[in-house]
């Protein structure tokens, strides 16, 4: 079985950056995906950034040029680093994984940015 766990989370000003990781546990046959999804108050959850298992980048539009993601197989780990933090960059993040297209997912780590 595969586990997400994540990290990273936490307070920043408008401006700043933050990094998220995630480190995926369990046997995996072949990824689809991996990437991170994040989720506001009272919002539907929306696609951050992802990677194919071949290495093929996409972006949301809200931040793209400001996030990047990147994954360390040797260590089986998943980062999205955050600049240019916005107050609307506020949400829950979760890390995820598509493994045949079956979703597996972390518990989600808190990012707030305060303006």
């Amino acid at each position: 079985q595969v586990q997400l766990v994540e990290s990273g989370g936490g307070l920043v000003q408008a401006g700043g950056s933050l990094r998220l990781s995630c480190a995926v546990f369990g046997s995996i046959f072949r990824i689809d995906y991996m990437g991170w999804y994040r989720q506001a108050p009272g919002k539907q959850r929306e696609l951050v950034a992802r990677m194919s298992g071949a290495g093929t980048t996409s972006y949301a539009d809200a931040v793209k040029g400001r996030f990047t993601i990147s994954r360390d197989g040797a260590k089986n780990t998943v980062s999205l680093e955050m600049s240019s933090l916005k107050p609307e960059d506020t949400a829950v993040y979760y890390c995820n994984l598509v493994d045949w297209g079956v979703d597996h997912w972390g518990q989600g780590t808190q990012v707030t940015v305060s303006s």
